[in-house]
């Protein structure tokens, strides 16, 4: 395949992009890629979007004394904008929590999107915009082509755009955002144009364009191999005179959708990870492949760098474009892909309906199969009884012909009709229909089928749904425990019922079905609630949404661990390396999510800030009731001021609230004597925590549970390599594609000091261990977030000991190369002597 063959396709396909485009999927883009993917130093967000995730309005930078002159050059000034000045992954602000207090989040990457909806074609529709969690239109008062341009522009259409206004359906029902925008044309989004908000009154029309695409000019040559067939394979792009593949991280049907038709490939596009046509044998030449759907080619989407990844060949990406299917309906010519002349794939070609003995049972079926309510049916031009919308008259077969459907057949061609191309009709007798524009939850079946998936038990997942032949999972926006209850009770589940979100459960792979469900609890099932169209959504699969039924209930093998308080080495508290005994196993980089409670030992420490939004510094290990053990270059960025840190115990999903979740502050910060912060050697450091709430035992800070327990310290001088086998890293750190939300664990091995010496010589001294993994398909060691964090391997005889913290090395991305942990056999005596002499306070106390 050459450059002058694609460049063909490309024209071609531009050419005919008004059938390319037909489709009944509204068009929706994320403009803001570049508030999604701020981050390092080198970028910097430059956008308007003042709005925190919570909902607060961004405080201006100028009332945070001494900010602005702390980041020179950052963005920051006289405005409330968010940015990342201290290059944070995503833009944030300031803003004043409920007690008045100042405080930060980060910022609504959503805010201010726009999509197009009931439109032809992708490029054409109704604008809706994103605010303040809502879509809403726009009154087409001054609405011009100079907004169009704007509109067309942030959609990434390119520059040229006309503006037109619609009738607004249900006009004392929809939402408006603005009554006017006032855009001069050269903006890159619609938040930059002065706009007057709608304060009610009248508006029957709303804003609407139509983009015209861009000369296409192909500059990436790409091709599929390894497929049973020329629709599908491994994807592969040629640059500076090679070809090489594509890593699998973040990519999804959107991707496969923009590779599809770069290739001039139609029909349904989906993406396939894991070298599922099998593994490459050049260069993985792009990773992080973010398309929105909209782009024409792969070179239009954000991605990584030429050559910059963290991947191996088995995460090569692949699409498959399967053709369309004969019997697939679409509506042609009408305003917008609800309404027009009704028109059947067979045999490769697009081809009318005769309406002899049509009846509104036949159109109810082609509604339902276009994912509509209902519908009905618009009388032809050749009975010549009522006027009819202009749709055109069609030029292709007329493909069938008294067609009769009793109303409850799934799609058209199940209905009895003559055989194909068997008719006595002529265009003037096509079918015409006219769906009611909104797709809503009544459409779909009662008994849509619903299944958890990633739980630790049958009770608990990630809620996927089954429509259109496949699995797909629901985003978590506006999703609340009134939605989990009707999930539950559907499931036939009768206990306490609790959301979880942000993929608490780890990511689907699959469509994203649903959106922005609304139940109110009383529903009998999920199908109820949906009132958005199936297929129709802003999110990622880091949005699933999930539910745990019977909350609260115990769960089969877990053990509940009583009157465990005390200090950890007291004869009477032989609790310590205690875990929960887990019968399924689960994936820190070549690690997995771990599963909740599964390392009660696991602690952060965090900066203060609102709670879920203080910034992770380091991971840490729980030893004693008010005693964590982390690495003493933690405090190396922020300093050793007890006031500028919390630490959190019994965390899973950092950004979700648990049960066994508490926040403790600090009250003491102990480095060993004899770490120096030029030197990673004694790299280890204590952390005391304030007592706990009202109602602990004397000089007790945390309170143990089964999702609360101190693993065991190694004794003194004890011979590791010997001692100890399955050993787990844990932590929220690099996953190798991103920060994790949910804890993470690794299984790794203990080495020979000899690998670290050759890696690190004279750096690597007694004090530490040298670990990771030396197969070569395979590597796992903590990354930057993980900092502090436990080494533990269990004990022969049981018991689960904290023989290492997570201290240095340059293993983060690079293959077969050891971490570095601080060995804490090493500083028993140390360890003892500042938690003992603590102790003795204690008693002293409880006496």
């Amino acid at each position: 395949m050459n450059l002058a063959f694609l460049i063909t396709v490309a024209a071609l396909w531009t050419a005919n992009s008004g059938v390319c485009y037909s489709s009944s999927v509204p068009s929706f883009i994320l403009p803001f890629t570049d508030c999604l993917q701020s981050r390092g130093k080198d970028a910097f967000y430059r956008g308007a979007i003042d709005v925190t995730e919570s909902g607060s309005r961004c405080m201006n930078w100028t009332e945070v004394t001494g900010f602005t002159d702390r980041y020179p050059g950052k963005g920051i000034g006289e405005h409330n904008h968010c940015r990342n000045p201290d290059g944070r992954i995503r833009p944030w602000c300031f803003f004043r929590n409920h007690k008045g207090r100042v405080d930060w989040g980060y910022c609504d990457c959503k805010q201010g999107s726009v999509r197009l909806q009931g439109g032809r074609s992708k490029l054409d529709g109704r604008v809706e915009v994103y605010l303040g969690g809502e879509w809403g239109s726009i009154c087409s008062d001054d609405w011009g082509d100079q907004d169009a341009v704007v509109v067309c522009r942030q959609l990434g259409k390119g520059i040229s755009g006309s503006a037109r206004a619609v009738p607004l359906f249900r006009p004392g029902l929809a939402k408006l955002h603005w009554r006017a925008v006032h855009c001069q044309g050269d903006e890159p989004d619609l938040l930059q144009c002065p706009k007057t908000s709608w304060n009610g009154g009248e508006c029957s029309l709303a804003a609407a364009i139509t983009c015209t695409p861009q000369p296409l000019i192909v500059s990436l040559p790409i091709r599929l191999v390894g497929g049973q067939s020329r629709s599908e394979g491994t994807v592969e792009v040629f640059h500076a005179g090679q070809w090489g593949s594509i890593c699998d991280d973040q990519w999804d049907d959107s991707d496969a959708e923009v590779v599809c038709r770069q290739l001039g490939l139609s029909g349904v596009a989906r993406a396939w990870g894991q070298a599922h046509f099998g593994k490459g044998s050049g260069r993985v030449w792009l990773d992080e492949v973010r398309c929105t759907g909209n782009e024409l080619t792969l070179e239009q989407c954000p991605k990584s760098g030429w050559g910059e990844h963290n991947c191996l060949h088995s995460e090569d990406a692949g699409v498959s474009c399967n053709p369309l299917t004969d019997g697939t309906v679409r509506l042609a010519g009408g305003s917008g892909s609800n309404e027009g002349r009704l028109e059947v794939f067979y045999r490769g070609q697009w081809g009318t309906v005769c309406d002899d003995g049509w009846t509104d049972s036949n159109t109810q079926v082609v509604c339902r199969q276009l994912g509509y309510r209902l519908g009905e049916t618009l009388l032809s031009e050749g009975l010549d009884i009522t006027p009819v919308p202009d749709f055109g008259v069609g030029s292709g077969p007329i493909l069938l012909d008294d067609v009769s459907c009793t109303g409850k057949e799934p799609s058209l061609i199940l209905c009895n009709k003559r055989e194909w191309l068997r008719h006595d009709c002529t265009h003037h007798e096509d079918v015409n229909i006219a769906c009611r524009p909104e797709r809503i939850g009544e459409s779909l079946p009662a008994n849509v089928p619903v299944r958890l998936v990633g739980g630790e038990s049958p009770k608990e997942g990630r809620v996927e749904l089954y429509l259109a032949g496949q699995w797909g999972t629901v985003c978590d926006d506006g999703w609340t425990d009134h939605d989990a209850e009707v999930v539950c009770r559907q499931l036939g589940y009768s206990g306490a019922s609790k959301a979880r979100v942000m993929a608490y459960f780890g990511e689907g792979t699959g469509p994203i079905h649903v959106d922005n469900v609304k139940c109110s609890g009383e529903e009998r099932s999920l199908a109820d609630c949906i009132k958005q169209a199936p297929g129709t959504h802003n999110c990622r699969h880091s949005e699933d949404a999930g539910v745990i039924c019977d909350y609260g209930e115990s769960q089969p093998g877990y053990k509940e661990v009583k009157g465990a308080t005390g200090l950890f080495f007291h004869p009477a508290n032989s609790i310590c390396g205690l875990r929960l005994k887990h019968t399924r196993q689960r994936r820190i980089i070549g690690g997995e999510n771990s599963l909740r409670g599964g390392w009660p030992w696991q602690a952060a420490i965090r900066l203060r800030g609102s709670r879920g939004d203080g910034r992770l510094v380091c991971g840490a290990t729980v030893i004693d009731t008010c005693w964590v053990l982390t690495s003493a270059h933690c405090f190396k960025r922020y300093g050793n001021s007890t006031k500028q840190y919390k630490v959190r115990v019994g965390d899973y999903h950092s950004l979700v609230p648990e049960e066994y979740e508490e926040e403790y502050a600090v009250d003491q910060i102990v480095l060993h004597p004899s770490y120096h912060s030029q030197s990673n050697d004694y790299d280890l450091a204590l952390v005391r925590l304030s007592p706990g709430a009202v109602g602990h035992m004397p000089g007790e800070c945390v309170s143990f549970s089964r999702h609360v327990l101190p693993a065991c310290l190694p004794m003194r001088k004890e011979r590791v390599l010997k001692q100890a086998s399955n050993c787990h890293i844990t932590g929220w750190g690099d996953t190798g594609r991103s920060y994790s939300k949910t804890l993470q664990q690794a299984p790794l091995s203990l080495l020979p000091r000899r690998h670290c010496q050759q890696h690190f010589q004279g750096a690597f001294t007694s004090r530490m261990l040298c670990a990771g993994s030396i197969q070569p398909e395979r590597r796992v060691d903590s990354c930057r977030g993980d900092s502090g964090g436990p080494l533990v391997c269990e004990r022969p005889g049981g018991g689960w000991v904290v023989y290492g913290v997570t201290s240095w090395g340059h293993a983060c991305r690079t293959q077969q190369s050891p971490g570095v942990y601080t060995r804490v056999s090493a500083f028993s005596s140390w360890i003892h002597k500042v938690i003992g002499h603590d102790g003795e306070k204690r008693r002293g106390i409880e006496r």
